[in-house]
């Protein structure tokens, strides 16, 4: 019996060694062989940043890659054979950088040219827009190009489309405006001299007088949409806005309106949901309301109708409101219609579907625009749909406001006997 124990402790020593031995020799073996591949991995990894360095990434200066992450400026880094080191991600969506290269040729030369001799070069350009609007404008860019370091270039590109498409806005602006405020004054310089020579014909000086009355009036209209326009063409949204009911916007366009109306025999009807308000600036939306209503009449032949109709839909917060509700107000005349190619500019300032039958309303063609910059400023929009000969309609949607605390409340707004015309989309 002891003999067998002790054979038994004998094999489990044995076999104790042997597992001891296997597991140090499979340690030992998985040590070197990862050695091996770590050593192998650094050699190749070494060897490609040799290779690569050069010719693929070059290092940065210090810090520079920290400068260039803050820049406004889109930034583009070269190398020696041209190779884009570092782009930034404007350069890729302007379409400067496709496939790890500079894409826009004159670019190129002017940092060829900086690596030669290292003087610092800037210049404007009109590069091709990227995508599918490469056949559109070309944007207007200024391109600075400077040596970095031995062997690197850097070039910072600006775009300047947008400022100079507000330059261009600007200039065409005081443009228009100079030539429609010399037209009445050069009129009423002209009358006064006219007055003047016949101030022994009394009848020739009521004539001259009544016509000086015009221009006036034509020349305060101007310089009063001139005002509104500077004031809202920010399209900035209202800081402090306040109820303003709907029925006293629609009552204050109509009386606006009546006197024109009249004279052409045009009926100006009102309906829809009474009762509305609209957060705002009481003075831009009824200036908005009231030069559509306007352009209704003066665009309308002699006895047809103007409609003005009011409802509340709803937008699921499209535009900013929390429970999503818009008050949709919309003019509808008879008249001339618009062409599909004016529909695209009439929201333009000075811009005339007709100009002689603007000249002949003492229309100044700002009316639309103003319409358009008081309903961004006030969070909403303005459309037309229109058919030439068959009239057209301007909506406008502005987010719902709230009712002011219980009052006597306004007047409600006097609705017509007739349901008012029916709306674009009925029409269409």
């Amino acid at each position: 019996m002891d003999v067998n124990v002790a054979a038994a402790a004998a094999c489990a020593i044995a076999g104790l060694g042997v597992g001891l031995t296997a597991s140090i020799a499979f340690r030992w073996s998985e040590r070197e062989q990862n050695r091996a591949a770590g050593g192998g991995s650094s050699r190749r990894n070494g060897n490609a940043a040799v290779l690569s360095s050069p010719l693929q990434e070059p290092a940065l200066p210090p810090g520079v890659d920290t400068v260039l992450s803050v820049l406004r400026s889109c930034a583009i880094v070269l190398g020696d054979g041209d190779e884009v080191v570092k782009a930034s991600s404007a350069a890729y969506s302007m379409g400067l950088v496709r496939g790890g290269a500079v894409a826009v040729e004159p670019m190129l030369a002017l940092a060829r040219a900086t690596r030669r001799d290292g003087e610092i070069r800037q210049v404007e350009l009109d590069v091709p827009r990227p995508g599918v609007q490469r056949s559109g404008e070309p944007l207007s860019v200024s391109v600075r190009v400077a040596p970095l370091g031995s062997r690197l270039v850097l070039v910072l590109v600006e775009d300047l489309t947008e400022r100079r498409r507000i330059e261009a806005v600007r200039r065409d602006f005081v443009a228009n405006v100079s030539h429609e405020l010399k037209t009445p004054v050069g009129a009423l310089s002209l009358l006064s001299e006219a007055v003047a020579d016949a101030s022994d014909d009394p009848e020739a000086v009521q004539r001259f007088a009544g016509r000086m009355q015009i221009e006036a009036t034509r020349l305060a209209s101007l310089v009063q949409e001139i005002i509104d326009l500077s004031r809202v063409q920010d399209d900035r949204l209202l800081m402090d806005p306040e109820p303003v009911p709907v029925d006293e916007l629609i009552a204050e366009a109509m009386d606006r309106c009546r006197q024109q109306a009249a004279a052409k025999q045009i009926h100006i009807a009102a309906g829809g949901i009474a009762g509305l308000y609209i957060h705002g600036d009481r003075g831009q939306l009824a200036a908005a309301l009231g030069n559509l209503v306007e352009n209704a009449v003066n665009y309308s032949p002699p006895r047809t109708r103007v409609a003005i109709a009011t409802r509340r839909i709803a937008s699921a917060a499209a535009i900013g409101e929390a429970d999503g509700e818009l008050i949709e107000i919309s003019v509808t005349d008879q008249g001339i219609g618009i062409s599909e190619k004016d529909r695209e500019r009439i929201f333009e300032r000075f811009y005339r579907v007709d100009p002689a039958r603007s000249r002949a309303t003492g229309g100044t063609g700002l009316g639309l625009s103003i319409v358009k910059h008081v309903a961004a400023s006030h969070g909403g929009t303005v459309s037309v749909w229109s058919v030439e000969g068959q009239g057209s309609t301007f909506t406008v949607r502005l987010p719902a406001g709230q009712h002011p605390a219980p009052s006597s409340g306004p007047a409600p707004v006097e609705t017509a006997t007739t349901p008012p015309l029916p709306a674009p989309e009925a029409r269409s």
